[in-house]
């Protein structure tokens, strides 16, 4: 993966200003008049879930009489994009979803994936963006990422690393950061984040890469985090830098978590639940729920947000294909 594939991949999005519908008299317009269901598909708990939740909470009155988050956890998040692509296109169910269940797993699970993110659904806006994070047991010898590159490199045999599952953003950043440093590494999926991070914990595994907020709980009390792929570094952990700054610019990635509604929703009201979502970002309860998680809000409209689905969809293939992984069949 060459630098220019790792800086397109990391675009930053840039918040609109808000505003709200509303009536003639200043009462706030509802978008829809039924309960608005918001699918998930991961567990309660997890990131994907706290952003849709705290998102949900203000859409209730603004758009809708209330808005509820439905988990439907399982093949890799496809079941929460499979019933929402099977959804009446009425404005009245929504998914939140990482960027990877639309523009990295078509090309590991061709058969599976049944849907395309442009023609299946309106993307209706970003959410959020987040970065990586690469970390050892408190245990490994390692403190930097020179350290662990030079330590990776020493071993025998290929390097256990381990991620929240095949097809996410952290497995091929693992195998973008062993290409990089020269290290011969091989992934160990996992069914979620939480047992990838017990296990490096525990020191069963000696390499984990997940997203930073995954790991930002635990860096320093059992693990530490060597290097992140954001921009920048952040105000949680200012004494670790970049993968840009240890060497590595073309690893500079964000993830996105995004809105969809099912594909000829009405204009109308993809147009309202747009404006809602604007008006909900600047909100303090927002706010304080992304920047706990590390979270920068980067709210992009349908059109932007689709051109950046497109742009990223395309650029995955040749990652994994580099990697020499081989999709399922």
């Amino acid at each position: 993966m060459n630098a220019s594939i790792g800086r397109r991949l990391a675009l930053a999005a840039l918040a609109a200003p808000a505003f709200a519908a509303v009536t003639p008299t200043g009462a706030r317009a509802q978008a829809v008049p039924r309960p608005a269901r918001v699918l998930v598909g991961f567990a309660a708990g997890g990131p994907t879930d706290l952003v849709a939740r705290i998102y949900a909470e203000r859409l209730r009155g603004a758009y809708a009489p209330s808005a509820v988050v439905d988990n439907r956890p399982g093949a890799s998040g496809r079941l929460a994009v499979d019933a929402t692509r099977a959804a009446e296109a009425d404005g009245t169910t929504l998914l939140v979803t990482p960027a990877s269940v639309m523009t990295l797993q078509p090309h590991i699970f061709p058969r599976e994936v049944r849907y395309d993110a442009l023609t299946d659904f309106v993307p209706v806006c970003t959410l959020c963006d987040f970065a990586f994070a690469v970390a050892v047991p408190a245990s490994h010898p390692a403190r930097t990422l020179a350290e662990l590159a030079t330590w990776l490199r020493a071993q025998p045999a290929e390097v256990p690393y381990g991620s929240p599952g095949t097809g996410s953003g952290p497995h091929f950043v693992g195998d973008m950061i062993g290409r990089a440093v020269g290290a011969r590494l091989t992934h160990v999926p996992y069914r979620g984040a939480a047992p990838a991070v017990q296990d490096a914990l525990a020191a069963r595994i000696p390499l984990v890469v997940a997203v930073v907020s995954d790991l930002l709980p635990h860096h320093g009390q059992g693990v530490r985090i060597l290097a992140i792929s954001a921009r920048e570094r952040l105000p949680r952990l200012p004494n670790v830098p970049t993968l840009a700054e240890a060497g590595h610019p073309s690893l500079t990635i964000s993830e996105w978590m995004g809105l969809f509604a099912p594909a000829r929703t009405p204009a109308p009201v993809v147009a309202a639940l747009h404006q809602a979502i604007q008006a909900a970002v600047r909100t303090e309860e927002v706010r304080l729920v992304l920047d706990r998680l590390e979270f920068l809000p980067t709210i992009q409209g349908p059109e932007e947000f689709a051109a950046r689905i497109r742009h990223e969809r395309d650029l995955w293939g040749p990652v994994v294909r580099a990697s020499g992984f081989q999709p399922e069949t």
